[in-house]
């Protein structure tokens, strides 16, 4: 068995999690244990589109990784968070309440080519380890900035303290970053407060298997090669 297999991952579990059901499943059915990788890990906060990858077709897990990605996210303004998310500790920071027109003029800031700092809690990897499991363990993380783009900011909605976008951005580009950097150039402190993953690459959404119905026949039919 080998493949892609689009898979809609719920919050709760990690991207490991959604691995290890579907090795399970087949395992189940099988008696096999079939070696299977993901090409982008989202957050256990994080809900949406996870490419998994089956058999042969793991070795080309770095070729879906480098796919551009596209985001709906929830920033909260005025507070900030230890973790740059809601599973932080949360601090108030402001109560100015910018409006629509200056969120707009800054959100442009941020489109095109972009220096960005992962943040210490992201699973970018410092010295062979991920950053968030030096970063809570108490150690010192220190990540250099590094160029990624977004290419647009859109469906912009929003009613304070929550601002609503979806942005496309290339792959290596983390939206809980550029949720704090919001908040940093608008004076106002902020942290990603919901995020999903709708498109990677040409891959959408609304074609993947959601967790609750996977079968070893619904695993089947919906692997692309």
């Amino acid at each position: 068995m080998y493949g892609i297999l689009p898979v809609d991952k719920p919050a709760g579990i990690s991207s490991f999690g959604v691995v290890a059901k579907v090795r399970g499943i087949i395992k189940a059915e099988t008696g096999q244990k079939i070696k299977i990788g993901h090409t982008g890990t989202l957050d256990p906060a994080a809900t949406g589109l996870l490419i998994l990858v089956l058999g042969k077709y793991t070795k080309r897990a770095s070729e879906f990784s480098k796919l551009d990605k596209s985001y709906d996210a929830e920033i909260t303004l005025g507070k900030t968070s230890t973790t740059g998310d809601n599973e932080g500790e949360i601090t108030p920071v402001s109560d100015k309440k910018p409006s629509l027109q200056t969120i707009e003029a800054v959100l442009k800031q941020f489109t095109g080519q972009i220096n960005q700092t992962p943040h210490k809690f992201s699973a970018v990897k410092v010295d062979g380890q991920r950053a968030y499991k030096l970063a809570r363990e108490g150690k010192e993380v220190v990540i250099g900035p590094r160029k990624v783009t977004i290419y647009e900011i859109t469906d912009i909605s929003y009613a304070y303290p929550r601002l609503k976008f979806t942005a496309k951005v290339s792959s290596g580009t983390y939206i809980r970053s550029l949720a704090e950097d919001i908040g940093t150039k608008l004076h106002t402190g902020a942290y990603l407060s919901g995020l999903k993953r709708t498109e990677v690459g040409d891959f959408d959404l609304k074609d993947a298997a959601k967790i609750s119905d996977l079968s070893y026949s619904s695993i089947l039919n919906n692997l692309k090669q």
